[in-house]
């Protein structure tokens, strides 16, 4: 609500002051206001209402505010809440809107924050489409108004000879003032004004014409089309330009809600999200690890808001946190989620319960390793030899695709795998379906022309996903307090957010 600056920060100058340290507690009041807070870690999440509102539903708000930050502040520390500052706002903006509270779920903040301008980039595609094929309609039209000038000037040279010859004859000039067409004053063009279009018309540059003339319509490829060309080849859905826009937006939304199978859920679902960053040296110097992770879960079923986990952690030196909410005892010593005694997980709300984080420079952690050899001859000439190897045998790659700068189209001598050449982007994509342990090692041999030094090959990239973890976290079961094993869903994903060798 509005709410002046310098009233805030003595309200929150107070909040401090009035913390109790003899118990756990989830408000204070004061004269004016309410504080509901909750700790993260060593923060404080704080809601700060009248005394007048319904607590229930600000402790409610409080919970979907704290699951919010562990998703953009992973070490939920001062510098890590100031450098996503943004990303915290505009996801609370999506929780709180005029002072109140929004119908809201984690997974919808989730889709709404993270939702990019791809209609956008597809609305300004089409308009700038039309915008062309205009210019080209306008360009058609001005070389069919210069072909009737010329033709009219011959007429009028025609004429010109037509009045000199009467002249001669003593006829006198009327012929030639009326010009070639004999037409009346309006419709005309005389000698000076033919001569000053044609002026005019020759200033401005000419069109380029192709060897089979100018092209009409949209047989030409226009500006614009690479990114539609772009967009079609990543498996998006791009309307034609006489498309209504409405309905581009919907089969642009429905291609990208294609990209995700979704995934029929249990009672329990659990999500668990697993990035890495490396960054490592052409020579396999690794400069960077850092892996991330966390493990989502939501209860979807009403009787069964007490159910525990039991993980499997094969990598156990991994640094792992859990949610405050979460039994931490249990969790070390058997690797089990489960609440805190008394407290039930939300219904249809996903909760961020487990956490990780790796950061090492030791290249024996390198999941899959890249060897990139060029060799560039003194005719420019390059031989290049590549191969990789997955290091960590216990993971399987899928949809595996090696990017290697090529500045011109590569001849391949020798390949494991499957290739392709960007023109646009002057890279080779080396693909591979899966790499598992049985074909654990695969190598690439290709020639190319006009190369200049070894850097021209750099960086290499790496994509890829898995269903394995990095870490080794594996569920084991879900089961209620009376042992019962119960049925479960489940959604793993490993993959890299950068992954270069430069």
């Amino acid at each position: 609500m509005e709410v002046s600056r310098s009233r805030i920060e003595g309200l929150l100058a107070a909040f401090p002051k009035l913390i109790k340290s003899d118990g756990q507690h989830t408000f204070v009041e004061t004269e004016n206001v309410r504080y509901v807070y909750q700790p993260l870690d060593s923060l404080y999440m704080v809601l700060i209402t009248t005394k007048n509102s319904n607590i229930l539903e600000d402790l409610e708000t409080l919970r979907l505010f704290s699951r919010v930050v562990p998703e953009y502040c992973p070490d939920m520390t001062e510098d890590d809440v100031s450098q996503n500052a943004f990303e915290l706002i505009f996801a609370f903006d999506e929780i709180v809107a005029l002072g109140y509270r929004e119908n809201v779920t984690m997974s919808q903040i989730r889709t709404f924050i993270e939702m990019d301008s791809h209609d956008e980039n597809i609305h300004k595609m089409i308009q700038l489409r039309k915008i062309q094929e205009q210019k080209e309609i306008a360009k058609r039209k001005a070389k069919e108004f210069q072909s009737i000038k010329r033709a009219q000037g011959r007429g009028g040279m025609s004429g010109m000879g037509q009045s000199m010859g009467s002249s001669q004859s003593g006829g006198g000039m009327s012929s030639m003032d009326r010009g070639g067409d004999g037409g009346d004053d309006n419709s005309r063009f005389d000698g000076a004004g033919f001569n000053q279009s044609v002026s005019i018309q020759q200033s401005k540059p000419a069109p380029k014409k192709s060897k089979g003339g100018m092209r009409l319509g949209t047989k030409g490829k226009k500006k614009g089309e690479d990114f539609i060309e772009q967009l079609q080849a990543q498996g998006q859905t791009v309307a034609d330009v006489d498309t209504d826009i409405s309905t581009t937006t919907s089969l642009s939304n429905r291609a990208a809600s294609n990209n995700e199978t979704p995934v029929d859920q249990a009672g329990v679902h659990l999500k668990i999200e697993e990035k890495i960053v490396l960054e490592a040296t052409r020579d396999g110097v690794v400069d960077k690890i850092e892996v991330k992770g966390i493990v989502n879960m939501q209860v979807n079923d009403a009787n069964l808001t007490t159910v525990k986990v039991r993980m499997d952690l094969e990598k156990p030196d991994f640094s792992f946190k859990t949610h405050p909410n979460v039994d931490k005892k249990q969790w070390q010593k058997d690797s089990i989620i489960g609440l805190k005694s008394g407290r039930p997980f939300p219904v249809g709300t996903e909760v961020g319960v487990v956490k990780w984080n790796f950061n090492t420079t030791d290249d024996s952690f390198v999941p899959i390793t890249i060897n990139c050899w060029p060799q560039v001859n003194s005719d420019g000439t390059a031989e290049i030899s590549c191969d990789y190897e997955l290091a960590h045998t216990n993971l399987e790659l899928e949809d595996v695709s090696i990017s290697i700068e090529v500045p011109t189209a590569p001849v391949i001598q020798s390949i494991d795998g499957e290739y392709t050449y960007d023109r646009s982007n002057k890279c080779l994509l080396w693909t591979h379906s899966t790499i598992d342990s049985s074909n654990a090692e695969g190598s690439l041999e290709f020639t190319v022309k006009d190369a200049g030094s070894n850097d021209d090959f750099f960086p290499v990239v790496v994509s890829f996903t898995s269903k394995t973890t990095f870490a080794g976290l594996k569920i084991v079961n879900a089961f209620t307090d009376d042992d019962d094993n119960i049925k479960y869903s489940s959604e793993v994903a490993f993959t890299p957010d950068s992954y270069e060798f430069v």
